[in-house]
């Protein structure tokens, strides 16, 4: 059994501030000024429960839950959660070599049209981070 906050008022706490390490600020104040009262609720339940639980668990680095959301959001072509998570992926240390490996892996088991399109969306998004042509 792993320990880790256990009230929705601490997995809201732990959640917000892994959530605003892996994102970054700019996205979380994004999210948080967004929210309405129509999405507010979606808000807090990602928060606590993808951030303040599955990503507080001990069993895995952050930089490994970053290698499979990457693969995983490919393979579902959730685009646009995709390009966030690279941005993530670079702020848990993983260098544009292991995305690229990810990419490729996914090109085996999520099919060819993915990781090529997987390439062509983080192409840039890793350019401006890095300030290079990656």
């Amino acid at each position: 059994m792993t320990t880790g906050p256990s009230t929705d008022d601490e997995r809201r706490a732990a959640g917000m501030a892994t959530r605003r390490e892996v994102l970054g600020d700019a996205h979380v104040d994004r999210a948080v000024a967004n929210a309405t009262p129509f999405t507010a609720d979606f808000q807090d339940f990602i928060t606590r429960t993808a951030w303040g639980d599955l990503w507080q668990r001990p069993g895995l680095a952050r930089r490994d839950r970053s290698l499979l959301t990457l693969a995983i959001t490919v393979a579902l072509g959730h685009w646009d959660e995709f390009a966030l998570h690279v941005r993530a992926a670079v702020n848990n240390g993983l260098t544009d070599e292991e995305i690229g490996e990810v990419l490729q892996h996914c090109a085996i088991y999520a099919g060819v049209p993915a990781a090529n399109h997987a390439f062509a969306v983080a192409r840039p998004i890793l350019e401006e981070l890095r300030g290079t042509s990656a």
